[in-house]
């Protein structure tokens, strides 16, 4: 349970479960499947300190979060600006790394009237699978 990566970040033993947790998932977990996986690993952790813990690791910038407004989050382990699609069908989130020419951030801001703090593309559409069963 004690990785040398974890451990140096100084965190609670139950913080660094969560992100233990985050770090080795192969998708982008919600907080509750963030709460199920944490405690098989420490059987006395509950559903407010995972949260708690979720919070605070997004705020020092250890995970991100993805909302899309509708859904519950998700905590995602890159924490550097990249990209994601999402099926319609089964909600399979995955991340694209791709550049983004600063034109379309210019862009979008002047559409908008936004200042721009960040910009992020989903693509929404049929995963793979989903459209094999069609």
């Amino acid at each position: 349970m004690e990785d040398k990566d974890t451990k140096e970040l100084g965190l609670t033993k139950q913080r660094e479960v969560v992100l233990r947790v985050i770090r080795d998932a192969h998708g982008h977990l919600t907080a509750n499947e963030v709460f199920g996986a944490a405690k098989d690993l420490l059987p006395t952790i509950s559903f407010a300190t995972v949260y708690n813990s979720l919070r605070y690791l997004k705020d020092a910038g250890h995970i991100a979060e993805i909302s899309f407004g509708n859904g519950a989050s998700r905590y995602d382990r890159m924490t550097h600006r990249h990209d994601h699609a999402i099926c319609t069908e089964c909600g399979k989130l995955v991340d694209i790394e791709m550049k983004v020419p600063a034109s379309i951030l210019k862009e979008a801001a002047e559409r908008s009237k936004f200042k721009p703090e960040s910009l992020e593309f989903t693509l929404r559409g049929k995963c793979p699978e989903c459209v094999r069963k069609d």
